[in-house]
């Protein structure tokens, strides 16, 4: 380092090679924005897929956001599975802070058993590894899915406890499960948090989880509603991340929301900036209960991959608003709006 190397430097170096990060689900959206956000600030990573996994979308997110074709050499993948326990406890041995990003996003009833084995069963696996190995901190993705319902008077916030209402999806069943496996950590004296983001906005797999949503309208979606609900950039929600697994904040959960705008809003500024037509006419509430049944018909008939679902159907007409003050006030973080994040986005869809 030199001779007139500054303390500060020096507890830097110290600090970034004092300890490794891990990260589950590391191909997926978040996940691939989340290494990038540590790769690119120097840090160590280890990263789990599962063997033959596709590294190509998080390659693409660091080319896209990063000019230096070096960064994404610097992820140290290892091949695992968060069902296989061995390979798991090899994959984390050495590691000092674990982020659970691994999770499965479905609403179609064929994939329930597989997505509450990944959530649930994954969940369970990891928390206990953290505990067996001693981990210094663990930050667990849940999603606002595993919250209580819209309030009367207010937005849902961190406090808002979870109700067993009808309607509820499957997926949001696994996800309030996999957190009761964080929270059964803690009382064991697990060091974690929690936290919930909204719908997610970023490059990724146009085939899976939100980044459907370009999808959708690159392919011609006609019809809107005007159900509201939160949305977040993934660059956000990394940092949203890091920041607290920094801090000395624990046991506690964080909600990770931008805004709370409608669906029409957000189809209107994807098909904006991909140059195509916004979707123009609004379907009616008895138009999706009649679509998503006979959709249902179509996948039994055909064994076919749902269209829609019931749950997609309910939830394009839920109004739920979430609060994002929590982490604005004791992280000082500031939100990109959902404007720029479908933005920047776009350009990397196009």
């Amino acid at each position: 380092m030199g001779e007139h190397s500054s303390p500060l430097r020096k507890y830097c170096l110290f600090y970034y090679l004092s300890h490794m990060n891990f990260i589950t689900g590391g191909t997926g959206l978040l996940g691939a924005h989340l290494l990038y956000h540590l790769v690119s600030k120097g840090e160590p990573v280890r990263a789990l897929k599962r063997k033959g996994s596709s590294l190509k979308t998080a390659q693409d997110i660091f080319e896209f956001y990063s000019a230096d074709k070096t960064l994404f050499s610097k992820v140290e993948w290892v091949d695992g599975d968060v069902l296989d326990i061995p390979s798991l406890e090899e994959a984390m041995q050495g590691c000092d802070y674990v982020y659970h990003c691994a999770a499965t996003v479905s609403f179609a009833k064929r994939d329930k058993d597989q997505m509450f084995k990944i959530n649930i069963e994954g969940t369970h696996n990891v928390v206990n590894m953290a505990l067996k190995l001693n981990i210094k901190k663990l930050c667990h993705v849940s999603s606002t899915a595993a919250l209580g319902d819209s309030v009367e008077d207010g937005k849902i916030t961190e406090e808002k406890l979870w109700e067993d209402k009808e309607g509820r999806s499957n997926y949001a069943f696994s996800k309030k499960f996999s957190e009761m496996e964080v929270w059964r950590g803690i009382e064991e004296g697990l060091n974690a948090v929690i936290v919930n983001p909204s719908v997610i906005i970023g490059p990724g797999n146009e085939e899976k989880s939100s980044a459907s949503l370009f999808n959708k309208v690159k392919k011609g979606l006609k019809f809107y509603t005007h159900g509201v609900n939160g949305f977040v950039d993934a660059r956000d929600v990394a940092e949203i991340m890091v920041r607290i697994m920094k801090s000395e904040i624990h046991s506690e959960r964080f909600l990770a929301i931008s805004e709370n705008i409608s669906f029409k809003e957000l189809f209107d500024a994807i098909a904006k900036n991909l140059n195509l037509p916004a979707p123009a006419r609004e379907a009616k509430r008895w138009m999706a209960e009649i679509i998503w049944r006979v959709d249902a018909l179509r996948c039994f008939l055909f064994r076919a991959q749902p269209f829609i679902t019931k749950e997609n159907a309910q939830s394009a007409y839920r109004k739920a608003y979430y609060s994002n003050e929590k982490a604005r006030e004791r992280l000082g973080f500031e939100y990109r709006s959902v404007r720029r994040s479908v933005e920047d986005a776009a350009a990397f869809y196009l």
